[in-house]
């Protein structure tokens, strides 16, 4: 029937009747159907299906903006490795030193043979430039995750950074600065990291606050040292050997505690690691018969 108008009511006792366009269809009679001739076949081997391949985890193929969490975690598997060979270099170079002090404390009473002398001053060399090489590339990748896992600790207690990142990069340069900065940043992180309330004042734990010392004690002593090797005197060259050897060893030291904190911290922030998911197999289907062997 005809849609009313809007403003005339429909009389009482009317039933409206709705019908797909092109109005009623007659039922198709019994039997019209063709009869059933098996599976479908095909001329050809139909080249859609399935892929044979094993289950596996879903994976997003579209493409996105990594986040912080995810830049930290890719930095930090590259930071640890490169601090590693730091405190081992570093290590080495304290061993030369000493066998250089050695050397000096033999030179006292006789003469010191001349291959010693040229391999002790060739290791010494050699640790020493290796380990400035790497100790600067560690210090530029742990100044990007450094960046990357403030803003992550941000993101994760939802709140807004207190410092910028030129901030927290030249806090961890700048003569001075950076015997307090950086420990206060990591404290920060620890804080986020840790769940702890956003606003209470931040609390360091043992392993930073001994980290924070060996940092500060390592950038005083390699000032130290720094300044004494200007002295001219035969003394003072010996003293600066036994001073380049606790350097070497607080550097060891601080490149060690650093890879231990990377690794917390990034483990805090992003506890699920892809390297420790357990392969998945299936074992079993229920209702289905087992798979044949071979």
């Amino acid at each position: 029937m005809p849609w009313p108008s809007p403003a005339v009511a429909p009389p009482s006792g009317a039933r409206w009747v709705a019908t797909p366009p092109g109005g009623d269809r007659p039922p198709a009679p019994p039997g019209a159907g063709r009869p059933y001739s098996g599976p479908p076949s095909h001329p050809v081997m139909p080249r859609w299906g399935f892929p044979r391949v094993g289950w596996r985890r879903p994976v997003l193929l579209t493409a996105s903006v990594p986040s912080d969490a995810e830049r930290m975690r890719v930095l930090a598997g590259s930071v640890v490795p490169v601090l590693w060979l730091v405190a081992v270099l570093a290590a080495v170079a304290t061993g030369a030193e000493v066998w250089r002090y050695t050397i000096l404390l033999d030179s006292r009473f006789d003469a010191v043979p001349a291959a010693p002398l040229r391999a002790s001053d060739a290791l010494v060399v050699t640790t020493g430039w290796l380990t400035l090489v790497s100790g600067g590339l560690a210090v530029l990748l742990t100044l990007m995750w450094l960046v990357r896992t403030y803003a992550a600790a941000a993101e994760t207690a939802r709140v807004r950074p207190a410092r910028p990142r030129w901030q927290v990069v030249l806090g961890a340069l700048v003569p001075g600065v950076n015997l307090v900065l950086p420990g206060a940043v990591l404290a920060e992180i620890e804080h986020a990291a840790l769940g702890a309330h956003p606003a209470r004042r931040p609390r360091p734990s043992r392993l930073l606050a001994w980290w924070w010392g060996l940092w500060a004690a390592g950038l005083l002593a390699a000032g130290g040292t720094a300044l004494w090797s200007r002295l001219d005197s035969v003394q003072a060259r010996a003293d600066g050997v036994l001073l380049h050897a606790a350097t070497d060893l607080l550097a060891a030291a601080v490149a060690v505690l650093t890879a231990v904190m990377v690794r917390r911290l990034t483990a805090l922030l992003s506890p699920v690691e892809p390297g420790r998911l357990r392969r998945r197999v299936v074992l079993r289907v229920p209702g289905q018969p087992p798979p044949a062997a071979g």
